[in-house]
């Protein structure tokens, strides 16, 4: 199987089985290009199924050389791992070359978070006498209750909003669905939105009725139109802090892992695919693990 066969078929997979978006889909085919042009040299021409873990090994010294940054180079190798594991699925190869593969290690950057005090100092800043003051209120609350993504938050339907039962279905990354919690604050401030306001929007736009939150026109809101709000609302409270909407989202996790949520739980509230991701939100300080200790390890109970 020549490198052209090979990308293309994995395309089909990570399309047809994996429903992968097609950013996605690019970014891994890139990946496998890089590779594939590495073994398409004279002196080192080969074709996918003839790679070894050593002709792996000599190209992550390559791209090493080029001065990638570990980022990239981490990118790179996890695109590569899931190209040999669609050719292993396939029964093209029998030994996975990239098993033992390791990317370089990456330091996590620790995420900006609001501390609870600055989450209801921005929630309060918002004007609900103004046009779009409750809109805009429940939308923050929803961010924060819910842990959601600007793009979720805008595509947010009313359909998928269970007050009674007092959950959201969501539509995330790769056409993902979960169900989330909403608590109560959430859930009141979108009740009020919705009935005393955007029941009465008349201008509604074909397409997007079923949408909760609507800009003035009757559309969906852009994510540009929800980062200027928070930026708006964050100075109107007095907060130095960069703040985004990922920053709720950010602050949500936080204070679920901080308040002793399970780490599996937030995981899957969040959509993230691996518990690692997650982890990011366990930089708890020093003080927090120490009274953590104290409360409850048996030699400390009294």
């Amino acid at each position: 199987m020549d490198w052209k066969s090979a990308i293309k078929g994995f395309k089909d997979y990570l399309l047809l089985e994996r429903s992968l978006s097609a950013n996605t889909i690019l970014a891994y085919e890139q990946d496998v290009l890089k590779l594939a042009s590495f073994f398409s040299q004279e002196n080192t021409l080969k074709n996918p199924l003839q790679l070894k873990y050593q002709d792996l090994i000599d190209f992550i010294l390559f791209i090493n050389e080029l001065g990638l940054g570990a980022r990239t180079q981490a990118r790179i190798i996890s695109g590569i791992k899931v190209f040999f594991r669609f050719l292993l699925l396939e029964d093209l190869i029998i030994d996975d070359p990239s098993e033992l593969i390791d990317g370089p290690k990456l330091s996590r950057k620790i995420p900006d978070v609001l501390d609870y005090e600055e989450i209801i100092m921005i929630l309060n800043s918002i004007d609900l006498s103004s046009d779009h003051g409750h809109r805009n209120r429940a939308m923050l609350e929803t961010l924060y209750a819910s842990g959601l993504r600007v793009s979720e938050l805008i595509n947010l339907k009313i359909s998928n909003y269970f007050p009674d039962i007092g959950f959201i279905r969501v539509i995330g990354k790769n056409n993902k669905e979960r169900i989330v919690p909403i608590g109560e604050s959430a859930i009141d401030q979108i009740n009020i939105y919705l009935t005393q306001y955007r029941n009465h929007q008349i201008n509604i736009q074909k397409g997007y009725e079923d949408h909760i939150f609507l800009n003035r026109r009757g559309k969906m809101l852009t994510r540009v139109m929800v980062f200027t709000i928070i930026k708006d609302a964050k100075t109107l409270a007095g907060i130095e802090k960069s703040v985004s909407p990922h920053t709720f989202r950010h602050s949500f996790a936080t204070h679920l892992v901080e308040g002793g949520a399970d780490l599996r739980a937030v995981q899957e509230m969040l959509g993230h695919e691996s518990i690692t991701t997650t982890e990011i939100y366990t930089h708890l300080d020093n003080q927090y693990l120490r009274d953590v200790i104290l409360t409850h390890h048996p030699r400390n109970k009294k």
